[in-house]
Formats: C-alpha cells, sequence, structure tokens
C-alpha cells in the first residue's frame, strides 16, 4: 500500500523531471562541496598548530587529493598559505551555498507543482462524480483533502525525491572522506545504521497507526467549521453559540491529541537516533586513540575525523525522521487518492449521442430508486411529462419529489426501471447536451461570491451580452434593485449572495434560467418566508418563466397548481394521484388532506418539499 502510494506521487512529479534532476545535481554539488570545505580543516588546522601546510611524510588519500586539486595555490610561506587556504574555504562555501540555494528551489517548485496538479485532479474529479457522492460526503472533508492534505502529500515527493537523496549523498561523502583519512575508525562507524534503524522501527509503527485517525479528525474539524460558517444565522437565531462551541472544542481537543501522539512519536526519531550516532562515533574515536598511532591519529587528521563525523550526524538524523513523516504525508495522500479512486458516474460513454430535444414525451417507467444504505424513495413510479405542459409535483416532505426531479437531468439514475424521451432511453444522451436543454430554479437558490453580470449568465459567460444579461435582469424583475447597488451589474454579491435578500437571490436565479431560454424548466417554486411586495415580483418571474416551456415544477402554491395542466401526487415513494387541482380537490384524498392541512387560501397551499 505504501510503495502504491507513494508510486502515484511520485508519477505527479514526472512531468517536472528536468527540475528535479536540475535539484538533484544542485544537490550533489552541494555535497560534494560541503565534503571538500571540511577537508581543506587538514590543512587550515595545520598551519593554526604552528605547522606548514605541505603534504605529511605518510600522507591519507584525502591529503593526495588535496594536493592534488589546490596544492599549486597555496605558498610555501605560513602566512601566504593560511591567507590562501581561507580564500580557497569562503570561495568553495559561497559555490556549495549557491547549489544549495538552487537545490532548495527547485525542491520547492517541485512541490507547489505537484501540490496544483493533485488539487487540480481532485477538483476535476469531484466535478465528475454524481450527487450520491456528495449526500454521504462532508463538504468540510472535502476541503480539508483539497488545502490541507494536499499541502502535506507534496511534502513526500520533494523530500523523497531531493533531499533524501541529498542527505544519502551528504552521507555518501563523509563516509568516504572518513574512510580515506582512516578505514579503520569509519568501519566502526557504521554500525550507527543498523542500530538506529533497529530503535526505530516500533517509533514508526506507532506513528502509522495515529496518523489516518488524526487526518480523520483534522477533517471533522474543517467540516464542522465549514458547517458553522455556513449556518451562521441559523446558530444565532437559535441561541445555538455554546452548543457549537463544546463539539467544535470536542473535536479540536481530539484532533490536538491525535496530533500530539503523531508528534510525540516522530520528534522521538531524531534525538534517538543522534543521540545513538554520537555516543558510537565518540566512543570508536576514543578507542581508536588509544589504540592507533601514526598518520591515523596526526592532530589535524584527528580534529578532521571527528568533525566529520559530529557532521555526518545531522543527515543520518533526517534520513531517520523521513520514514515518521512520510508517514503523515502518506496517509493525506491516502485520503485524496480515496477520492479520486471513486469510480465517475456523472461522466458520459462514447455511445452517447446529443440530445436531440424533445418532440412528444418524457416517460417514467417503473422506476424505482434506493440510495445507498437507504431504503426505497421510489417505488414503480410511471409518470408522463408531455411537451409544452406544466406537471405539478406535490406531497410531504421525504414523499420523493426532489429524487424524480434528479432523474430529468441525469444527476441520478434509477435503480430500476428507466427513463425515455420519445421512447428512446435518456442515458443514450449525454449529459452534456440535456442538461444544455434544461432550466434548474432550485427552491436553495445558489449564488456566488462573482459579479451580478456573471452570476446571471453563469454558464454562458462568453456567449452573453450586456443586453442580453439586462433583458434577462428586466424580466426576473431584478433589473431595479441591480441598478441601485454599489456597482450596479458589476457588483460583487459575496459569498452565496449574502448582499442579498432571499427575494433578490431567487430572481437572480430566475433571470439565470431567463437568459438560458430552456426549452424543459424544473422549477422548485420557492416563494415561502418573503415579505408581500418580493413574493408578488418572484411569482411575477415565475410566470413570465413557465410560459411556452415544458415544466416539472414543485409546487408550493394554490395559484400555480391551480395553472399546472396536471398535477402528480406522491406519498411514500409512489403516484397515488394525478389530475387537474380541480378534479383532485373533488376527489378527495392525499391531495385534497394537504389542501386541508394548509389551507386553501395561503401562498403555501400545499407542503413544501
Amino acid at each position: 500500500m505504501t510503495a502504491s502510494r507513494f508510486g502515484r506521487l511520485v508519477g505527479y512529479a514526472r512531468p517536472f523531471r528536468l527540475a528535479f534532476l536540475a535539484a538533484f545535481a544542485a544537490a550533489v554539488v552541494a555535497s560534494v562541496l560541503d565534503g571538500f570545505i571540511l577537508t581543506l580543516l587538514i590543512p587550515l588546522f595545520r598551519l593554526l598548530f604552528g605547522a606548514t601546510a605541505a603534504v605529511a611524510e605518510s600522507p591519507t588519500v584525502v591529503e593526495r587529493v588535496l594536493d592534488w586539486t589546490v596544492g599549486g595555490l597555496i605558498p610555501s610561506d605560513s602566512r601566504g598559505a593560511l591567507r590562501a587556504v581561507v580564500l580557497v574555504i569562503l570561495a568553495t562555501v559561497v559555490l556549495k551555498n549557491v547549489a544549495a540555494y538552487v537545490a532548495g528551489f527547485l525542491s520547492h517548485y517541485l512541490q507547489e507543482s505537484v501540490a496544483r496538479d493533485v488539487r487540480t485532479d481532485l477538483y476535476r474529479h469531484l466535478q465528475r462524480l454524481g450527487l450520491g457522492f456528495f449526500q454521504r460526503t462532508k463538504g468540510g472533508q472535502l476541503l480539508s483533502r483539497m488545502v490541507a492534505d494536499a499541502d502535506q502529500a507534496k511534502w513526500v515527493v520533494s523530500e523523497a525525491l531531493v533531499a533524501v537523496l541529498q542527505n544519502v549523498i551528504l552521507i555518501g561523502v563523509y563516509l568516504a572522506i572518513l574512510f580515506a583519512l582512516s578505514w579503520r575508525l569509519a568501519l566502526v562507524t557504521l554500525v550507527v545504521a543498523p542500530t538506529v534503524a533497529l530503535v526505530l522501527r516500533p517509533i514508526l509503527r506507532r506513528i502509522r497507526s495515529r496518523v489516518a485517525a488524526a487526518l480523520e479528525d483534522r477533517g471533522e474539524l474543517t467540516a464542522i467549521m465549514s458547517e458553522t460558517l455556513e449556518g451562521a444565522r441559523v446558530v444565532k437565531a437559535y441561541g445555538a453559540e455554546e452548543y457549537e462551541r463544546r463539539r467544535f472544542a470536542e473535536v479540536v481537543q481530539r484532533y490536538r491529541r491525535g496530533v500530539l501522539q503523531v508528534q510525540r512519536a516522530a520528534v522521538l526519531a531524531g534525538p534517538v537516533s543522534e543521540t545513538l550516532g554520537a555516543t558510537v562515533v565518540v566512543l570508536l574515536l576514543m578507542i581508536g586513540a588509544m589504540a592507533g598511532g601514526g598518520t591515523a591519529l596526526r592532530p589535524e587528521i584527528f580534529v578532521a575525523f571527528l568533525t566529520l563525523s559530529l557532521r555526518l550526524l545531522p543527515p543520518v538524523k533526517r534520513l531517520s525522521q523521513f520514514p515518521a513523516y512520510a508517514e503523515q504525508a502518506l496517509g493525506a495522500a491516502q485520503r485524496i487518492f480515496e477520492v479520486l479512486d471513486e469510480p465517475s458516474d456523472d461522466v458520459d460513454t462514447e455511445a452517447t449521442v446529443p440530445f436531440p430535444g424533445l418532440q412528444e414525451t418524457i416517460a417514467l417507467r417503473d422506476v424505482w430508486v434506493v440510495y445507498e444504505g437507504d431504503d426505497w424513495v421510489l417505488r414503480g413510479v410511471d409518470l408522463e411529462l408531455r411537451r409544452g405542459e406544466i406537471l405539478a409535483l406535490v406531497g410531504a416532505s421525504g414523499a420523493g419529489k426532489s429524487t424524480l426531479a434528479d432523474l430529468l437531468p441525469r444527476f441520478i439514475e434509477p435503480t430500476r426501471g428507466g427513463v425515455l424521451v420519445d421512447g428512446v432511453p435518456l442515458t443514450r444522451y449525454s449529459r452534456r447536451s440535456l442538461r444544455r436543454s434544461l432550466g434548474i430554479v432550485s427552491q436553495h437558490t445558489v449564488i456566488f461570491n462573482d459579479t451580478v453580470r456573471n452570476n446571471i449568465a453563469y454558464g454562458d459567460q462568453a456567449g452573453a451580452t450586456d443586453a442580453d444579461v439586462e433583458v434577462a435582469a428586466r424580466a426576473a424583475n431584478a433589473h431595479v434593485f441591480v441598478e441601485r447597488l454599489p456597482h450596479g451589474y458589476d457588483t460583487v454579491l459575496g459569498e452565496r449572495g449574502m448582499r442579498l435578500s432571499g427575494g433578490e437571490r431567487q430572481r437572480i436565479a430566475i433571470a439565470r434560467a431567463l437568459l438560458r431560454d430552456p426549452p424543459i424548466l424544473i422549477l422548485d417554486e420557492a416563494t415561502s418566508h418573503l415579505d408581500p411586495d418580493s413574493e408578488r415580483l418572484v411569482q411575477d418571474a415565475i410566470d413570465r418563466l413557465l410560459r411556452d416551456r415544458t415544466v416539472l415544477l414543485i409546487a408550493h402554491r394554490s395559484s400555480t397548481l391551480m395553472r399546472a395542466d396536471r398535477i402528480a401526487v406522491l406519498e411514500g415513494g409512489r403516484i397515488v394521484q394525478c389530475g387537474r387541482h380541480d378534479d383532485l380537490l373533488s376527489a378527495g384524498g392525499p391531495y385534497r388532506r394537504l389542501q386541508t392541512v394548509a389551507g386553501p387560501a395561503t401562498p403555501r397551499s400545499i407542503v413544501e418539499a
């Protein structure tokens, strides 16, 4: 599983292989120069200890390499030699840091490029998923995966492909120099690596077991924040601030506890490995110093070896910490891949054809619908919607009205049975072309954080002119209030259209549908909770919207129901009555009961969906 997740993440880095190769090359150069700087300590210490910079009688391999590379730059006199060695060290430090900067910048470039592509793929895939996925998945969880998990997952790519390799090279360079200085002492230092690995194994197991739960808690935290912010009006209206604070505090405390459990183990890995490494290296140096002799323990060689041994510990520490942090990053990647692996059930196959338009009827034949883990929502529905007809759906909440309406744009598919258009299965037509023939005005109006113009022209920003937008706004009784806004049609409406009243938001949504001028309309009539003036304006706009169209109407008003050609009454997922308003009232039964409960004189004569 871990290899699979890592392999998929590396796949996102493949388009940036040149950046990776450049970062890797720069990291190699920086590592080699870093080791070279440390070898220059040998002539520097020799000069500081009062000797000359000349190579000793029994030189080590390192001293021979130094003599070959920079020996010609160092004069014979001590003062000049010291000055030359210092200048060479400074020049090498500058070059090393330039290479380190290039490697670091390209590593971040790789990180952010991977994060961008992961988020883009995730967002694109979310748009290909059906409504069922969003009904069973919290929006906050998806936001957490899009933002926080993508940020965490990108880390493992750059760390694994650049930082880890850089540290491996650095360790290799240091070990090579150590062996060149004293192979006996260097050989025993290799004991550190397996010792650290053995000690860290239980720590990594603990991290792996805690990461998934911590990430789920983070997603839950985001979900609560999202719900509370979106429902701020309801929270305040019901005085539920304290309840929400307690709910949030419980989750944030659980998340804190989970993160601390992960970090307690992750942070422990570094000190443990460093302590083990330092202890072993110091002990081995002491043993070597007491037992050895000759060139291996000349003062400058001893100091250089000790310095290199200590410099070896940080990259070893970073490598030992990598698996711990990688587990967290791969856990985040797993949450992303869980969404990416969801089957795309809102995508057309190559066999579909463009929707030619409605000629006669849309027919539901023995349609059954069930949601995952739920009871049947629709049960054996047979219903026809004729071209140019207004068909109203009424029924108590949960009767199946919205589910039935969702079948037409193929937001959902029947579990059994089918939907036919002029005798042809609806699945024969591409969703995109079908939905271009539909207009949908929902009871829950969606306004985007964009200008009035772009909200009305939504989905057709390129084709709609300013004049088209204004004509649609006038027809929806929206032009007057839009003109009063600070910047007219260029006014940004804020998140969820919070700058507008309920009636104004509904009129913007109606203008959006009018601009599209769809031959088929699905309308969830929403005129409740409006003041009389707003209700009159919205109803007038709805009347214009209904003209000369085939309409499936989820109705709430007696006046609208009386103008419907037919009314279908749903109860428990079944069509229990169908006919005109007056005929259904005369027949009695469920429709009349709904009318009686709601009151025939009120705008909401039928119980809301």
